[in-house]
This record gives C-alpha cells, sequence and structure tokens, in this order.
C-alpha cells in the first residue's frame, strides 16, 4: 500500500453575496452573453468588476511611478522655449 504524501495547495476565497438590480434589457443580454462564455451572470459580473479594479490599481500605481519621478528640463539652458503661437500653429493643417 503507498500513501500520496503530495501537498495540495487549496484557495480558500470568501465570497460576498450582494444584490444588483438591471432593467430587463441589460439583464436579457447578461443572461445570453454568460450562457455563450458558459459561465453564470453572477461569475461574468465578477470578472467584469474584478478586471475594472486591475485597471484602477494599475493605473493608481503607474500615476504614483510618475508622480515620484525626477522633473526633466525642456529644452537646454539659455535656450528659449517655442512661442505659443508657433506651439499651436495649425497652417500646416489647413
Amino acid at each position: 500500500m503507498r500513501i500520496d504524501t503530495t501537498f495540495v495547495f487549496h484557495d480558500i476565497r470568501v465570497m460576498k453575496n450582494v444584490t444588483v438590480t438591471l432593467d430587463e434589457e441589460v439583464a436579457r443580454w447578461a443572461r445570453i452573453r454568460a450562457a455563450e462564455l458558459d459561465v453564470s451572470v453572477s461569475r461574468m459580473l465578477g470578472e467584469l468588476l474584478r478586471e475594472q479594479m486591475a485597471r484602477q490599481f494599475a493605473y493608481q500605481t503607474e500615476r504614483q511611478q510618475w508622480a515620484v519621478r525626477e522633473p526633466r528640463p525642456l529644452s537646454t539652458p539659455g535656450a528659449s522655449y517655442p512661442t505659443r503661437d508657433a506651439l499651436h500653429d495649425r497652417a500646416g493643417l489647413r
């Protein structure tokens, strides 16, 4: 007799129930789309919200990294900046 001593990691997540109110057209679309993806509406909404959360976290991380970087000069010392008119000249676009 051989005993299996392999360790197995179990991902235990605490799930929270919430109530979502949708108009009939949106609810119908959600049920159809979830069926096409072979998931429940609950799972589909959860994944959409998780994606939004990840995007927001990535944006905040990038913004924080931008805020702490060293400033860079816009031109070489002694050189003048372009005029507003030169920067916004649209004659070439007409």
